[in-house]
């Protein structure tokens, strides 16, 4: 699932973006605010413009010691200031003759917090995470502050980002409602059990892909994307505008006039002939009902019958999430569309188009990409008038209207973030001189149908950031992929089970750790509600990897196996007092094959820190895997629950082999 939307948002104007600090010549970079976050034990960067050759001068409460620059020719200044260990409030003042003051600092440590739409995930809005209000009203964390980082792309390295409400906020209801949901529960784990400040960076993107994420200089040094930079780099300088607006317009009334519920200009299906239409029980994305790896439109209706006694004014439709755009009709009357996958439905009804007895609900659904329909909660699909709610979960039917199969592709989208080194301009170059205490990472998604190139990607992306931002090897945690899509009910090829292998392979970087959750996922919902946990166990391994606590952070580690007759013997390290699985049950997720390299489930037994596979189907066994699927059914854990990364012992060439 991306985060595609048909309408174009033109950004080359926020690439010039004004301080919040206009009541002094000197400005600031937005990363620069009231209640911000300095790393602590460091000289900090602080830098900004003044008119040009002027002295600038910094005093900073935490010591008696007054920092200096000049300005140069462009205004540019920059200077280092000594951090001492974590607290505060603080104040920072600068001044050219004029003064600017920064009030509610705290030192402590900043976490850049970046990736795809998992890391995005709010805890409200299209989120709702579990327990979502509660926390929210809970969040009142003064001690962990918050730098929400807007969208933008661009073709080159910006030196400034555009950021949400003026800058640095406390974690409060009010700021941490729309905030990274992974982060927070992050950051309130790591607080909680060190008292130290902290500072959390969020510049992330839904549906993006690692290459955006990485500079220039790193991905010229692959093959795979060397000539994209190059055409963007050429991009760059030439700035003439593009036609893709005008492309994309086309492209949509395409879809609108070869849609066959459209005749004519008339939107004939809004009151549909149902005796031609199909059946689908809703809520769900319909590729995992009867449309598999079906991009179009496809229209739903359903009869609804509202009692007599029913008060018809201030009704209400709500449909929940749809993925993408929806046009949704009441007795063939537009009451409302919307577009974008994360965006509840909620459409008032007119008090005279509701009548007592059968009613007729139809939605019109646009999806160019991924998974498509009417995809939320069956609690949020109903009908109701304040007091009374009619369900409307359950059985709909439904039509195709246009497979984009039979049309020309959508236009390649020219400033899109999905290209390479397009993020990592816009939003993490101007945070390069920002002293930081690490990152986490949550994305892969999007990278999965290339898993093998993420072998080379990730790590190179990893050892880019670090290399620009000039801080050795400063921690990366990141998330592996959660078991998503239908469970398979015999062994199989898996694009995602190959992207958590590149992800695993990426620990072999100095200073890294992997937060595995293939327990906690959802089959119907690529983006899993329990982010509590998921934050849990990425603040684990900094708890225990930077903070230095003596606790546990990962589940069994595979180490070697060894084959003795008809059986398999696997053995593993972080297994301390043994093996266990979370239900306490037989071990399941194994599967073994011969040298034939068809698999088939394996029976496991657990022995000390080994288990011992096998299968009356495979004589003479060469290879198991493990949790090796898109959805795998596995239960093995360490004794504080953890669950075992998904594994396997042959290197045999995987469905995603040589795809770039």
């Amino acid at each position: 699932m991306s985060t595609r939307k048909l309408s174009i948002l033109i950004l080359i104007s926020s690439l010039l973006f004004i301080s919040p600090f206009t009541q002094a010549k000197i400005s600031l970079p937005s990363v620069f605010s009231d209640n911000m976050v300095l790393q602590q034990k460091t000289n900090a960067a602080i830098w900004g413009k003044a008119d040009a050759g002027k002295a600038v001068k910094v005093m900073v409460s935490w010591n008696k010691t007054n920092y200096g620059a000049i300005a140069d020719s462009n205004g540019n200044w920059k200077l280092k200031v000594a951090t001492p260990g974590y607290g505060g409030p603080y104040t920072i003042t600068i001044s050219d003759g004029e003064l600017l003051v920064l009030n509610n600092v705290l030192i402590g440590d900043v976490w850049i917090c970046s990736g795809q739409s998992n890391m995005e995930m709010p805890l409200a809005g299209w989120g709702k995470i579990l327990n979502s209000e509660k926390e929210i009203a809970a969040a009142n964390y003064p001690n962990i502050r918050l730098l929400q980082a807007e969208h933008v792309t661009s073709n080159f390295p910006l030196n400034d980002a555009k950021v949400a409400f003026g800058g640095w906020q406390e974690c409060s209801p009010k700021y941490i409602a729309g905030f990274s949901s992974t982060a927070y529960f992050f950051a309130r784990e790591v607080y909680q059990k060190t008292k130290i400040p902290i500072g959390l960076i969020h510049t992330s993107w839904g549906g993006t892909v690692a290459e955006a994420w990485t500079s220039a200089e790193s991905l010229k040094k692959m093959s795979d994307f060397s000539a994209a930079v190059d055409q963007i780099q050429k991009m760059a300088k030439n700035t003439s505008s593009t036609s893709y607006e005008d492309k994309l317009l086309k492209w949509v009334k395409i879809t609108s006039d070869k849609d066959s519920g459209n005749q004519n200009g008339t939107m004939k299906w809004a009151l549909p002939e149902s005796d031609s239409w199909k059946n689908m029980t809703l809520p769900t994305l319909w590729e995992d009902a009867a449309l598999k790896d079906f991009d179009g439109v496809v229209w739903f209706t359903k009869k609804v019958t509202i009692p007599e006694n029913w008060k018809t004014k201030g009704a209400k439709l709500n449909l929940g999430t749809v993925d993408d755009n929806d046009v949704t009709f009441i007795n063939g009357v537009k009451i409302g569309e919307t577009a974008g996958y994360n965006v509840e439905r909620t459409y008032v009804i007119p008090a005279d188009l509701l009548k007592a007895g059968e009613n007729i609900i139809t939605v019109r659904v646009f999806d160019s990409g991924g998974g498509g329909g009417l995809y939320g909660n069956a609690k949020d699909l109903n009908l109701t008038n304040g007091t009374e709610k009619i369900s409307l979960a359950g059985e709909w039917k439904y039509k195709i209207g246009l497979n984009f199969k039979n049309i020309e592709p959508k236009p390649y989208e020219e400033n899109g973030p999905n290209r390479p080194t397009v993020l990592y301009n816009a939003m993490i170059h101007p945070y390069l001189q920002f002293s930081i205490k690490g990152a986490i990472w949550y994305q892969g998604e999007s990278n999965a149908d290339r898993a093998y190139q993420y072998r080379t990607l990730f790590p190179r992306m990893i050892k880019d950031w670090r290399q620009k931002w000039g801080q050795g090897d400063f921690p990366f945690y990141f998330v592996q992929l959660a078991n998503y899509m239908q469970i398979d009910q015999k062994p199989t090829a898996s694009a995602w089970a190959e992207l958590r292998e590149a992800q695993q392979k990426t620990l072999a970087l100095q200073n890294t750790g992997m937060a595995t959750i293939i327990d906690i996922g959802d089959a119907k919902d690529i983006h899993p509600k329990n982010k509590q946990e998921v934050g849990r166990r990425l603040a684990l391994i900094a708890l225990a990897k930077t903070y230095g606590q003596k606790i546990n952070y990962s589940g069994p580690i595979y180490q070697s196996n060894k084959i003795e007759g008809k059986q398999i013997i696997l053995s593993f390290g972080n297994s301390q007092n043994g093996l266990k699985t979370a239900d306490g049950a037989a071990p399941t997720g194994f599967a073994i094959a011969g040298a034939d390299q068809k698999f088939y489930w394996a029976k496991a037994s657990i022995k000390g820190n080994q288990i011992i596979v096998s299968s009356d189907e495979v004589a003479n066994p060469v290879a198991v895997r493990y949790a090796w699927g898109n959805n795998p059914v596995c239960n093995l854990v360490s004794n504080d629950g953890l669950p075992a990364s998904p594994f396997r012992t042959d290197t045999w060439p995987g469905i995603t082999f040589g795809k770039k």
